[in-house]
């Protein structure tokens, strides 16, 4: 009988543990259900946050290199980068986040401008940039909202202005 019992029991366990994985298998997916909700509800920068930053950029960008602060133009490049990157990530369904490839051989010469600190160099290089943005603002029907080289600083609480 004892025998008998035992194999009964063998027979039941797998069952057993197959009804807590079961069970730990529903808990899972309700946390899976739950997480899934919060991403699709959670905030996502639009198309639009990340044109102003680069157009914040963008203007303090000239201002450095325009006052030959090297180290603020390459950290200004770097930021209008980031935030192209950041159109690639989060507005990837966006028509007009597969045109801003084209603004790479403009940013790749404003690179090297500040790698070689030519300020005329920068300057041709940074009209290049400003050029591509409108000609991307037009291959994507948004012709109206052109950019231009600033008259003024974005912020005035910023020195543009190296002290050696």
């Amino acid at each position: 009988m004892r025998l008998k019992s035992f194999y009964i029991l063998f027979l039941f366990l797998p069952l057993c543990e197959a009804c807590d994985n079961s069970s730990n298998t529903n808990q899972l997916e309700a946390r899976i259900d739950n997480l899934q909700q919060k991403l699709d509800h959670s905030y996502k920068p639009g198309l639009g946050e990340f044109m102003s930053e680069i157009q914040v950029h963008h203007a303090k960008l000239w201002f450095a290199g325009k006052n030959e602060n090297w180290k603020l133009a390459d950290f200004e490049i770097h930021e209008i980068i980031e935030s192209l990157d950041g159109i690639q990530q989060y507005a990837s369904a966006r028509e007009e986040s597969k045109k801003v490839v084209m603004l790479t051989p403009a940013i790749d010469s404003v690179n090297k401008a500040i790698e070689k600190k030519d300020t005329a160099l920068f300057r041709s290089s940074f009209v290049l940039l400003t050029n591509t943005c409108n000609n991307c603002h037009t291959a994507v029907n948004y012709e109206f909202n052109m950019v231009k080289i600033p008259d003024t600083p974005p912020l005035s609480n910023q020195v543009f202005k190296t002290f050696k």
